[in-house]
């Protein structure tokens, strides 16, 4: 249900939100008709009631649903009103009323939802421009606000102080260049100057409640996606496999978050950071995530929390790229975790470290994994997903695995690695049902000498623990280059055979 709501709610919200370009002759009734066509053409089921008055066309009541057959349900949005208006040079005027609610409502089995969101903004118009094979959506406004109002599920309302939430943009203005053909694409920009946002929740049946807000600042983002129309299902998998695809990125240059938890357990959390990217591609290619934030401090107290803490970080990032669609050809997946320079308090460094033994500079951890694989099922397909979960579905399978880049530097020791290793998966016996491996790994590590004498000397490891770590570095590691540094190759074949450094060790 979430996915398929995300996808139509998505879909609503590039023809409501989004928004003067290349000028050409395009009517109200072109507009709205091309919106219909579009939605209907995604799944939904479009109603109202419109009425023309001069250059004037006013949909009222309009309605948008949709089936969520996985969840054998429906869900969808209305709006009062929308106007269309006709500006005499080939161009026309979408108007919104300066504030109107947004309700959202569906069923999931048996069980009924709805919540009202409340838009509000300066009145400016979306001026649209173009033709009947290409529409352009200019929009601008210097606020613009979502309120979240009632929320109902199965018939009884959500006590007003339980959840409130609200966003507020400024200096908002977005545009939509749409191609219209058989299948849809769009190119999108947008720029928001500054985003707000306010959350704050409360336990009816305990003292528990919470607040979140923030801010962005800066906020620019780019799209391009293209939309098949004219399925009979609306499912996201079907979608997909018709031609789906979706490649946007939005940066910001800086932000600050405040989180405070009050009741039974006292949480209070402030973080600030110099700005960011969030970017996200999918097709039947496969899914991408890639996330990152730079120079972040975070402070953080409560009542589970001996002191309170100051945490920073130059930069943090996630990124993954996995696979969505079946097939039996090998497809791309990647995985990448980024913590550069991450330093706490010297008030932490000194219950480990009172006398300083160890070098206080910040760690940083940086892994980046790529390889093939193949996906056995459709990922968006409910029917699929249920089998895997019965256990009637096998997942697929990992065929090779590339260690691009390792790298964990702490306490004054550095280790760094690059492997490339293949899997057969039709030997599950020779590693005790893993598939077989076969390639090499090349480690190097750095102060590793160094830092078990000053673990020694603070009491936190023996001489005999120390021995046995020297010797297994010693079994895998031969000396290298520049003082305490111990190099590795560690080579696995299909055999069973592993090597380090061209000695055999099993």
């Amino acid at each position: 249900m979430t996915v398929s709501l995300a996808r139509g709610t998505g879909a609503a919200a590039v023809l409501i939100l989004t928004a003067q370009g290349a000028f050409a002759d395009v009517s109200a009734q072109d507009v709205w008709s091309d919106w219909k066509a579009y939605m209907t053409g995604t799944g939904y089921t479009v109603t109202g009631t419109e009425s023309q008055s001069g250059n004037v066309l006013t949909v009222s009541d309009l309605s948008m649903t949709m089936p969520l057959p996985e969840q054998d349900g429906s869900g969808g949005l209305t709006m009062p009103e929308i106007k269309f208006i006709e500006n005499g040079d080939g161009t026309v005027n979408v108007m919104l009323p300066k504030e109107f609610p947004i309700t959202f409502a569906g069923t999931d089995e048996d069980e009924a939802f709805s919540a009202e969101i409340l838009y509000t903004h300066d009145g400016s118009p979306m001026v649209v421009s173009g033709d009947t094979s290409a529409m352009t959506y200019d929009y601008a406004t210097s606020q613009a606000a979502m309120t979240l109002g009632k929320v109902t599920a199965d018939g009884e309302d959500m006590p007003q102080d339980a959840l409130k939430a609200s966003i507020v943009m400024s200096d908002f203005t977005a545009k939509t260049v749409m191609q219209i053909a058989e299948q849809r694409s769009y190119t999108q920009t947008s720029s928001i100057a500054s985003l707000t946002y306010d959350l704050a929740f409360k336990d009816p049946d305990s003292t528990d409640a919470g607040t979140i807000s923030g801010s962005l600042e800066n906020l620019t983002g780019t799209a391009l996606s293209a939309i098949p129309v004219g399925l009979d299902s609306p499912l996201m998998a079907e979608l997909i496999k018709a031609g789906l695809s979706v490649d946007a990125k939005v940066t910001y240059t800086g932000g600050k978050s405040d989180i405070a938890i009050t009741g039974s357990d006292e949480f209070t959390m402030q973080s600030a950071s110099a700005g960011g990217a969030f970017g996200v591609t999918m097709s039947q290619s496969g899914l991408s995530y890639d996330v990152s934030q730079n120079d972040i401090a975070v402070d953080v107290a409560g009542s589970e929390i001996p002191f309170p803490l100051a945490l920073s970080m130059a930069e943090a990032g996630f990124k993954l790229i996995m696979p969505v669609s079946q097939s039996d050809e090998e497809q791309d997946f990647g995985l990448g975790i980024t913590l550069r320079d991450f330093a706490v308090p010297d008030l932490l460094w000194g219950m480990v470290d009172p006398t300083g033994a160890l070098p206080h500079d910040p760690a940083t951890i940086v892994l980046d994994l790529a390889g093939k694989g193949k996906l056995m099922f459709d990922m968006f397909d409910p029917e699929a997903m249920k089998a895997m979960e019965r256990g009637n579905q096998t997942p697929g399978e990992v065929n090779a695995v590339s260690i691009k880049q390792l790298l964990v530097t702490a306490a004054g020791a550095k280790l760094t690695g690059t492997g490339d290793f293949t899997l057969n998966n039709n030997d599950l016996t020779t590693f005790d049902g893993m598939p077989a491996p076969d390639g090499t790994a090349n480690f190097q590590l750095e102060g590793a000498n160094g830092l078990i004498d000053n673990l020694i000397k603070m009491g936190l490891v023996s001489d005999s623990d120390a021995m046995g770590a020297r010797m297994m570095m010693g079994m895998f590691g031969v000396p290298g280059e520049g003082e305490d540094t111990l190099t590795s190759e560690i080579t696995v074949s299909e055999d069973g055979q592993i090597h380090a450094n061209g000695q055999r060790i099993k």
